[in-house]
């Protein structure tokens, strides 16, 4: 199901991020130091940069992946339960939840997340606010 596509798409994307590091590197060790014997500290530098930079690009892939595997759920939900009792257990999960008292530096750890839009990239979830709307505009 879901988690086996997701697992997938993990995987895929790992293999871009490494081989395109790997061209990165080449293309700097080649281009710009004119190394041509084998692979030089160039290379190795800019690849494990290169690695950085698209790993958390391919994160962001996942985690939209993620949001809208949510979404789907929601849906799926209110077709087996009911728009209003989706919305409603939703809003519940929302009021269990109160406010986010975690500290600044660890709101990415939440669920909930920070709300930044940059750290709002990296949420696993959307947030109920949004899954909660997305059920009312389903139904208008």
């Amino acid at each position: 199901g879901d988690m086996v596509t997701l697992a997938l798409i993990q995987g895929v994307l790992n293999t871009f991020v490494i081989f395109l590091a790997r061209v990165v590197g080449n293309l700097v060790d080649r281009v710009v130091f004119k190394n041509e014997e084998g692979h030089g500290p160039a290379f190795w530098i800019t690849s494990i940069l290169a690695e950085i930079v698209f790993g958390v690009l391919a994160s962001i892939i996942v985690m939209w992946f993620s949001r809208q595997r949510e979404f789907r759920a929601d849906a799926g939900g209110a077709r087996l339960a009911s728009r209003g009792a989706m919305i409603a257990a939703l809003e519940r999960l929302r009021a269990a939840q109160g406010e986010n008292d975690l500290p600044d530096q660890l709101r990415a750890f939440g669920i909930s997340g920070g709300r930044s839009q940059l750290m709002r990239l990296f949420m696993s979830h959307p947030p109920l606010e949004e899954r909660i709307e997305a059920l009312r505009r389903a139904g208008a």
